[in-house]
């Protein structure tokens, strides 16, 4: 669903030098995390696009962590450490984390942090090098998971504060002062990527502090309210007006400032309240919107957010339920009619992942004004056999919510370019994609594409250079490149290049196989060439008759 089409492995990337660029191209992948996406290659290599496998590693994953916080929580002897964790194994909020592919980032980091935490505990203890050494390590795998796990080493001065009462320089400060250095670092180079690469600048990123201000404050308690209280959970939630005119806003950051001077006077007696409050801001602290991410173009919130933040809430909540099961005896079953709840709400939370149709469904049934919902919604009807005009609908929704949505743009055009009689339509909707966005390498092929369809050969060129000098690894620009230049004269050369280009980047790509079996047909002494070609097309594409004649033609040509 959405950009697991981005996250499980791209055909460019599945080779070894695909992985050398996962590392080393900071564009390589949608978001860089060298290491999240090196377990996706890694997945790739075992299972390929068999989607439950990827759930059951992110299943797997979330459990691994639910076991870890018990173990963490155990060494520290803090009361309800397996209410704790199975509270985080079954709660919904988890749910967006776990059941989507892409948060493999939120899954795979956390069992990295958790274990750099246990690990590091070991340290504090015992002082051994082998142990700080393994737990920096073990950082540093959580950082090239998913930046936000930069907060460990705060995270982790909070919980030794907790313990001891003090912070003290040499013991505490000294050795996670490298950590800060690197978590700060990689947060900066996240921010430099989502600008530079994913799009996480604009006019809808340009807030003012005080904007910002607002956003923080009231997210902290979204968040809360959330964990506590887990109702109408949706995959988009509505993008809030952030007016700091509107002074009752600002009662959500001023809350926020008197719940930690109230805990603050409180930690005289119990330092707990606080060290969980600070961590749990301290975990939401890159999302709360003083860094951009590109999420916010549609919301300013999301689940995903705070798995690893929920755990402020989730720990201290078992531990006043544990204690007020052993103060009220009657109140003894209350942990486990709490978990059958969340299992129950889990249950159905995780039905809405059942298909990507699904979970854009109940998204518009709870939050009618998402144009991305509108959107994606109809970016699935579009490809399901025979409801592609069932997505129009969906799409010109989309386009009134947000005009300037280029990717609506451009899937109104591939619908309408194979609807009888729309290809000037299509042109016209991916034509005002451009307008919208120029750099847009699907708008320019497409285009191509429609253009080659109307006979405008030399404009249809153009589009798809323009497409590859925006994405040179872009297999089906080469391929439709290629079929535009073999219908000149003597350009077989030019169109045999652009497919063996379009075959290297994807071999894959059925059409670009049978497109070069075509073009090697034309000389002399490639007939076998030719053949083999055709056989792979037939393999990836066995549904297509017509190369299935020509390959018995071809092969009975060989034979004479």
């Amino acid at each position: 669903m959405w950009d697991d089409d981005a996250h499980i492995t791209r055909p460019e990337l599945q080779s070894w030098h695909g992985l050398w660029r996962i590392w080393f191209d900071l564009s390589a992948t949608q978001q860089y995390y060298p290491l999240l996406h090196s377990a996706f290659w890694l997945e790739h290599w075992f299972w390929g696009d068999a989607v439950a496998s990827y759930h059951l590693a992110n299943l797997v994953l979330h459990a691994l962590s639910a076991h870890l916080l018990l173990l963490i929580l155990k060494r520290l002897s803090v009361p309800g450490a397996w209410l704790a964790a199975l509270i985080f194994a079954l709660h919904p909020i988890c749910v967006e984390s776990v059941a989507w592919i892409s948060e493999q980032k939120n899954t795979l980091s956390t069992v990295f942090y958790l274990s750099s935490a246990m690990i590091y505990l070991d340290f504090d203890e015992k002082r051994k090098r082998s142990s700080y050494l393994a737990a920096l390590g073990l950082f540093v795998l959580a950082l090239l998971s998913k930046s936000v796990t930069a907060t460990l080493p705060a995270a982790l001065l909070v919980l030794l504060w907790w313990r001891r009462g003090r912070v003290d320089w040499k013991r505490d400060m000294l050795p996670l002062a490298p950590w800060l250095a690197i978590g700060v670092s990689s947060g900066l180079l996240t921010a430099w990527v989502e600008k530079r690469f994913v799009g996480a600048e604009g006019a809808l990123f340009a807030l003012s502090l005080a904007q910002r201000c607002l956003l923080a404050g009231r997210a902290i308690w979204f968040y809360a309210a959330k964990v506590i209280w887990p109702a109408n959970l949706m995959f988009f939630y509505p993008r809030w007006t952030l007016d700091p005119h509107n002074w009752p806003e600002y009662l959500f950051p001023l809350g926020v400032v008197a719940m930690a001077a109230v805990l603050l006077w409180l930690a005289c007696k119990s330092r707990a309240p606080l060290a969980a409050f600070l961590f749990f801001t301290g975990a939401l602290a890159p999302a709360l919107g003083f860094i951009n991410v590109y999420p916010f173009r549609f919301s300013y919130v999301a689940d995903h957010f705070q798995y690893l933040a929920s755990l402020g809430v989730i720990v201290p909540a078992a531990w006043a339920m544990t204690a007020a099961t052993r103060a009220i005896p009657a109140s003894r079953f209350a942990p486990f009619a709490l978990l059958a709840a969340l299992g129950i709400l889990t249950w159905s939370q995780s039905a809405n992942y059942s298909s990507a149709e699904a979970l854009y469904r109940d998204t518009l049934a709870r939050n009618p004004s998402s144009w991305l919902a509108e959107h994606n919604l109809g970016g699935v009807l579009m490809k399901l056999p025979g409801l592609a005009p069932e997505a129009i609908p969906h799409l010109e929704a989309a386009l009134r919510l947000n005009p300037n949505l280029a990717e609506a743009r451009n899937n109104l055009g591939l619908i309408l370019s194979d609807l009888p009689g729309r290809l000037p339509d299509a042109i016209a909707q991916y034509q005002a994609a451009l307008r919208i966005r120029p750099d847009y390498p699907e708008a320019h092929n497409n285009l191509g594409s429609a253009l080659s369809d109307v006979g405008r050969r030399e404009e249809a060129i153009a589009e798809y250079r323009a497409a590859l000098r925006l994405r040179p690894n872009y297999a089906e620009a080469h391929n439709n490149l290629g079929s535009a230049v073999s219908e000149s004269p003597d350009q077989s050369p030019a169109a045999i290049a652009e497919f063996e280009a379009a075959l290297r980047i994807d071999p894959n790509l059925a059409e670009a196989q049978a497109n070069l079996s075509m073009a090697l047909i034309k000389i002399p002494g490639r007939l076998p060439e030719a053949i083999s070609h055709l056989e792979a097309a037939v393999r990836i594409r066995p549904d297509m008759q017509p190369w299935r004649k020509i390959l018995e033609q071809l092969r009975a040509a060989a034979q004479r």
